[in-house]
């Protein structure tokens, strides 16, 4: 029986955005799927070494609001200075309560179980991105290498 493929695309780089790609590709890969995850605009920050990810409510409007401030707090108080920083800590603290692992942790077992991280070159040479500034073992190529991945891929993700 030929091994199931996962590829997904990540181009959100936020903290609430980074988790989707890690968890699913490392369930994946514990399931025996050959996984890829391509990295491009955004989801480029995911693989910097020192990540400074924040969560932002704005444009998010399923996100639940601690104190039912989804309810009574106006979308504009959501763009007041601190607001954003604030919501982060929130986010992390509730994380850590619950027992959910870091970033870093989720990122560290993807690369661990073979899932192969592919950076954007395009994005990467259009943002001036420095690769010495992300995490080893990271790939570099265009979408016609994801594409190539992809389309023997079972399942097909964007994130």
């Amino acid at each position: 029986m030929e091994q199931k493929k996962l590829a997904i695309i990540a181009t959100k780089g936020s903290l609430d955005w980074a988790y989707p790609p890690f968890i699913l590709a490392s369930t994946a890969a514990a399931l025996g799927y050959e996984v890829q995850i391509f990295f491009t605009f955004y989801g480029l920050q995911l693989l910097k070494k020192d990540l400074a990810l924040e969560v932002t409510p704005l444009g998010n409007p399923g996100m639940p609001m601690p104190m039912g401030m989804d309810k009574w707090f106006p979308v504009l108080g959501l763009t007041l200075p601190g607001m954003q920083g604030m919501m982060t800590s929130m986010m992390k603290a509730k994380m850590k309560k619950k027992g959910v692992a870091s970033i870093e942790d989720l990122r560290e077992l993807c690369q661990e179980a073979e899932v192969k991280f592919i950076a954007c070159q395009m994005t990467v040479d259009l943002f001036e991105l420095n690769p010495a500034e992300f995490i080893d073992g990271v790939e570099y190529a265009g979408a016609a290498a994801f594409f190539e991945f992809a389309g023997e891929s079972d399942i097909c993700l964007y994130i």
